[in-house]
C-alpha cells in the first residue's frame, strides 16, 4: 500500500506499508506533516514502514551493521544543506515490529513510537545529528519541541 500526501509547506509524503502489523496511518502521515511544518520543510519524503527482517537486511547492506534498528534515514542531497535550506529528498525505513516491542516496554502506544521514530529520522534529513556529543543536546531539544504537541515527551530524550 502507497499513499501520497502533500503538506502546506510543500513537503510530498509517500507512506510505504510493506508489513502486516495494524498502524492508524492517517494519524501517522496527520502528525508527521504537522511537524514538517513546524520544521518549514519542502521537498520529498518516502517513508516505508517494515518487518524487524527487512530493517535488519537493509540496515546490514546499506550500512554494515549486522542487526535490527528502529529507523534508518536516507539523504539523497547534501546533508549540509538541509537545515539552511529546509529542503528534504530521502526516505525514512521504520522497522513497526521494533515499534510495538519499545512501546509496550514504555507503556504507551505504537502511534506513539512511530512517531518518535519518524520525527527523529526526520531531523537527521534536516541536518541534524545525535550522534556527535556536542549537537546531541540540539537534536534531543528539537525532538522535545515536535513531539510535545501530541503530548509526547518520550524518555531519553533528556540529553
Amino acid at each position: 500500500m502507497s499513499e501520497c500526501h502533500t503538506s502546506t509547506t510543500g513537503l510530498e509524503l509517500t507512506l510505504v506499508n510493506r508489513q502486516s502489523q495494524p498502524v492508524d496511518v492517517s494519524r501517522l502521515v496527520a502528525a508527521a506533516l504537522q511537524i514538517a511544518e513546524a520544521q518549514q520543510a519542502t521537498g520529498s519524503l518516502t517513508v516505508t514502514l517494515v518487518t524487524d527482517n527487512e530493517i535488519h537486511r537493509i540496515n546490514r547492506e546499506f550500512l554494515q551493521h549486522d542487526w535490527p534498528t528502529d529507523v534508518i534515514s536516507f539523504s539523497y542531497h547534501d546533508d549540509s544543506a538541509g537545515m539552511e535550506s529546509h529542503v528534504i529528498e530521502g526516505e525514512l525505513v521504520i522497522s513497526v515490529e521494533t515499534a510495538c516491542t519499545q512501546a509496550e516496554k514504555h507503556g504507551w502506544r505504537l502511534d506513539d513510537e512511530l512517531l518518535l521514530y519518524w520525527t527523529h529520522g526526520f531531523l537527521h534529513l534536516c541536518g541534524y545529528d545525535d550522534l556527535a556529543d556536542e549537537e546531541r543536546p540540539r537534536m534531543r531539544q528539537r525532538e522535545r519541541e515536535l513531539l510535545a504537541p501530541f503530548g509526547l515527551c518520550p524518555r531519553g530524550l533528556e540529553e
